[in-house]
């Protein structure tokens, strides 16, 4: 298999590669994750599941759109496809252990920056959505376009999220209850359209060696900008250097403290759906709160 992989990357990059060898490394809990390394370079390698090649493909194409926007680095997907009962994605490989805090200053420059790029300059509709439907983690994210942000949000991403949890056991409001609370909510909030990374924690932005801020494993869609800044403050947070320089160049409209609970309510369903156990109880918290703000 890894020979055949070594192939591929030769074929697409037009440069001759050897096999040396492979080693798996850390990378989450959804794939399994590798340095290969050849004769010129590593590249950091996901497999999963044949049946999820999709969730690569897609995985890919939001990288592309992130690089296109040419504001902030990610990793440059090299390939993707199947070989026997796998599906696996190579990307470039990017270092990882610079920790100057200025970097995380610049981080949030180019967040903005992204935040603020055109999405029709990247040959997408005016509205919120995707181009494909994709995954957050493993769990599939439906992306129609809609011009309606408060009804997306709330249609598309919790009461989504509500439905598969009760399939998966979860006591919870009636899905109808809590997306017209949503919408209630998000209802005199107009955000302009920004692509957005879509799972911005602390897991999936770093510093390389070179000291240059990196975000990776994106479940890229076109929504409000603050999703992102919402789901910073899960898991640990960013630096505070980050946020102020964020805010200094793309100053958040009033409300957002508001609407981040409810922009994170969505991952902390997802983190049910996937992992069960006290997500269920914090997001009913946060449904709670929600209906009777």
């Amino acid at each position: 298999m890894w020979q055949q992989i070594t192939d591929r990357i030769t074929k697409v990059i037009g440069e001759r590669l050897e096999f040396i060898g492979q080693k798996p490394v850390s990378g989450g809990c959804i794939n399994q994750s590798y340095a290969l390394n050849t004769n010129l370079r590593t590249y950091f390698v996901k497999l999963n599941l044949i049946a999820l090649e999709e969730m690569f493909i897609a995985e890919a194409l939001g990288l592309q759109k992130i690089q296109k926007t040419a504001t902030i680095r990610v990793p440059q997907p090299i390939c993707y496809g199947t070989i026997n009962d796998k599906s696996y994605l190579v990307l470039e490989w990017l270092d990882l252990a610079g920790s100057r805090q200025q970097n995380w200053k610049l981080l949030g420059a180019n967040l903005a920056a992204m935040h603020k790029f055109s999405v029709a300059d990247l040959g997408l509709k005016n509205g919120f959505g995707w181009v494909s439907d994709n995954t957050i983690g493993s769990t599939p994210q439906i992306n129609p376009w809609t011009e309606n942000w408060a009804e997306f949000f709330a249609q598309q991403r919790i009461g989504y999220q509500l439905e598969l949890a009760k399939q998966q056991g979860g006591n919870f409001p009636a899905t109808q209850l809590v997306v017209e609370a949503v919408c209630i909510a998000l209802a005199g909030h107009q955000p302009q359209p920004s692509l957005v990374h879509g799972d911005l924690w602390s897991g999936n932005a770093a510093i390389t060696c070179d000291d240059e801020p990196i975000i990776f494993d994106p479940a890229v869609y076109v929504g409000d900008r603050e999703v992102d800044l919402a789901m910073t403050k899960l898991f640990g947070g960013f630096p505070q250097q980050f946020y102020q320089e964020y805010r200094r160049i793309f100053p958040l409209a009033s409300g957002y403290e508001k609407r981040e609970k409810i922009y994170n309510l969505y991952h902390i369903l997802n983190h049910f759906n996937l992992f069960g156990g006290s997500y269920g109880t914090q997001a009913n918290r946060m449904i709670e709160t929600i209906i009777n703000s």
